[in-house]
């Protein structure tokens, strides 16, 4: 008896006098195992690959040229195409149809040995709408966190420009209050002294309450003058 064997993204694909089909992709030693378990358990004996191919497109793909060239060798030979899941040879379920109704064509799954073409059909069909609704799902998760997104950067804007307006008024004042502490620091009085000469001169800080040494040093250092 003769397999063909498929591999997957990125796939490697065997054909043997049996026709296995066996998508095993090279990360996805899973898969491989699969394959082996259905060659030694439930492959009609003798078996024999005997072609392999290897494809770098997944199974979302139906236009793969290893894909094309399995099939060739299954339709001439007579071989079996075995695939280790039914996704990994295709996620259409109008594409796995076709293959089934190809008369030249013997699908055989290793993970569902016992599978007839019925139920192949109906597995096919079932993870197809599942995958439409993951990527349904999907995409409207992504829309809430764009907007999420949307909301973020409106509230971002915002802030930035608060703070933008915030720092416009204490350079503004700082440039003002500079005209008093810079002559004073110049003249070798430290902080505390012109915090205090500021006090008795009744200069409000921005927020109206009495000067400290560190006020007066921030004023300095936002002047550049310290």
């Amino acid at each position: 008896m003769s397999e063909a064997v498929l591999l997957p993204s990125p796939p490697a694909f065997f054909l043997d006098k049996s026709g296995h089909y066996c998508p095993c992709c090279v990360v996805g030693e899973a898969q491989r195992r699969d394959i082996d378990i259905f060659l030694e358990s439930y492959s009609e004996v003798p078996w024999e690959i005997i072609g392999e191919f290897q494809d770098v497109l997944s199974g979302k793909h139906d236009d793969r040229p290893q894909l094309a060239a399995a099939l060739k060798m299954v339709r001439e030979t007579g071989a079996e195409l075995l695939v280790a899941k039914l996704d990994r040879l295709s996620r259409k379920v109008s594409f796995i149809a076709a293959l089934m109704d190809d008369p030249k064509v013997k699908l055989r799954v290793a993970s569902m040995p016992h599978a007839d073409k019925f139920q192949l059909h109906i597995y096919a069909a079932l993870a197809e709408q599942e995958r439409d609704f993951i990527s349904k799902r999907t995409k409207a998760a992504l829309q809430m966190a764009k907007e999420r997104g949307r909301q973020l950067g409106g509230l971002r804007d915002k802030t930035m420009k608060r703070n933008e307006a915030i720092q416009r008024k204490a350079n503004a004042e700082a440039a003002k209050l500079i005209k008093i502490i810079g002559p004073l620091r110049e003249a070798g009085q430290t902080l505390a002294t012109i915090a205090g000469t500021l006090n008795d001169m009744k200069v409000e800080t921005s927020r109206g309450g009495t000067w400290t040494p560190m006020q007066v040093k921030r004023v300095l250092v936002r002047i550049g003058s310290l």
